[in-house]
């Protein structure tokens, strides 16, 4: 029986949109492999737009100013292993627009266990059966393409 609560590990990640309302997802191998979207820990002193706006760089090679970052659309929290180690990841999901041209991932400085990136219709999404994270993930982005962002951050699951 566990009886304290892991540390605190606070994140920032990107629902990256283009002009085609397709989403940006990045595959990892790791915990039997997962689609994702980017984005990662905050590092000290900053905030989570502007983490949002390095972790795009450091994964993707997008410069910031190829970024229309958004209102913050979710948030997630979620114990699993970073490293290792087990932490209590804190998540805010940002809307980000970025056009497909803008990717340069020759440019990324830290591609983690990026193995691929690639872009999804809603319809394909939901029509493969791969592990997505967050779950809820394509009707968020439904919701917000059909209504606009949520007046407040929605909870997501896993």
């Amino acid at each position: 029986m566990r009886t304290s609560t892991p540390p605190l590990r606070e994140a920032a990640r990107a629902i990256v949109l283009d002009a085609d309302h397709r989403v940006l997802l990045l595959r990892c191998d790791e915990n039997g492999g997962f689609w994702a979207t980017p984005g990662g820990s905050l590092e000290d002193g900053e905030d989570h737009a502007t983490a949002t706006l390095r972790e795009l760089r450091e994964e993707l090679g997008i410069d910031e100013k190829a970024v229309e970052l958004g209102a913050q659309l979710a948030e997630r929290s979620k114990d699993h292993l970073v490293g290792g180690r087990e932490v209590r990841q804190v998540e805010k999901y940002f809307l980000t627009r970025v056009s497909a041209a803008a990717l340069d991932p020759a440019r990324a400085s830290q591609p983690d266990n990026i193995r691929e990136h690639r872009w999804w219709t809603l319809a394909e999404r939901r029509a493969k059966p791969e592990t997505v994270c967050p779950l809820g993930l394509a009707d968020l982005v439904t919701g917000v393409l059909a209504h606009g962002a949520p007046m407040r951050p929605v909870v997501l699951a896993g």
